[in-house]
């Protein structure tokens, strides 16, 4: 793959399952930085914060920095902040948002909000899907950090934030702004970081229905690795439901360390 002016890197299930590193993902980020290779980590995780996620990595032997990491939750900041400077926001999320609210200068509330902004959140109850419907009702406009259903735990598969975000929809009447993949703003975002033209990003992954999907959305070349969700058995049915099919394919990371040279 030529011309390549950035790598936007997935995490769980590309670089790591969990607490554990996929073999070849210390070698690939060491590789990209010798070669001189722009590269982020982007992930749809809003709970965390960059620095959070940069700790997790290096914990694993991927030396990571937290200005490599990319959320969806500095995205969804970055989206409010551009259309409205200072607005009044009220956050259904944990620290990863509010702190990527509080760094963008929006106006963090408790009541009368501009935006409802909601990632992952293992606080919710009656009460804030009660107040999140009414704001929302009311005029507030409703983003969503991600639209992941179910995120994995070390107790099995539990409820993501867009499994939230349907239930405050569903009462609200109002769909939210989707930031996080499979949606283009989080990859433009990413691109915007890098400074870098969308041709130039090459977006890998292990998901067809979040990273390969993003990345086509946003108009970026995408590689798909097959060491996560997507396998090579499943594959023609997750082209076929996206609609999408990925640039490359590559059965693992080290035949992606192969293909760019590094």
């Amino acid at each position: 793959m030529k011309d390549i002016g950035g790598l936007l890197i997935d995490l769980d299930g590309t670089l790591f399952h969990g607490g554990r590193m996929i073999p070849g993902a210390d070698e690939l980020v060491a590789g990209l930085r010798a070669a001189g290779i722009p590269f982020l980590f982007v992930t749809n995780n809003s709970s965390r914060t960059p620095a959070n996620v940069a700790a997790h990595l290096s914990g694993m032997g991927i030396e990571a920095k937290a200005g490599e990491v990319c959320t969806s939750s500095l995205a969804a900041a970055r989206y409010i902040a551009e259309e409205s400077p200072e607005a009044r926001v009220a956050i259904l999320g944990e620290e990863g948002l509010i702190e990527a609210c509080a760094v963008a200068g929006l106006t963090i509330v408790t009541d009368d909000p501009q935006y409802v902004v909601q990632g992952i959140y293992r606080s919710f109850t009656y009460d804030s899907l009660a107040q999140a419907s009414r704001w929302i009702m009311g005029g507030a406009k409703f983003v969503l950090t991600n639209p992941d259903l179910m995120l994995p735990s070390d107790d099995g598969v539990m409820p993501g934030a867009g499994t939230l975000a349907a239930a405050i929809e569903a009462a609200s009447g109002v769909s939210p702004v989707v930031i996080g993949k499979p949606e283009s703003h989080l990859i433009n975002y990413a691109v915007s970081v890098l400074g870098i033209k969308q041709e130039e990003a090459v977006v890998v992954g292990d998901n067809m229905r979040t990273d390969i999907s993003a990345g086509a959305n946003a108009g970026c070349r995408t590689i798909l690795v097959l060491t996560g969700l997507t396998t090579q058995d499943n594959l023609e049915h997750y082209k076929t439901v996206t609609g999408v099919t990925p640039d490359e394919i590559c059965s693992d990371l080290a035949e992606l360390i192969s293909m760019l040279g590094v």
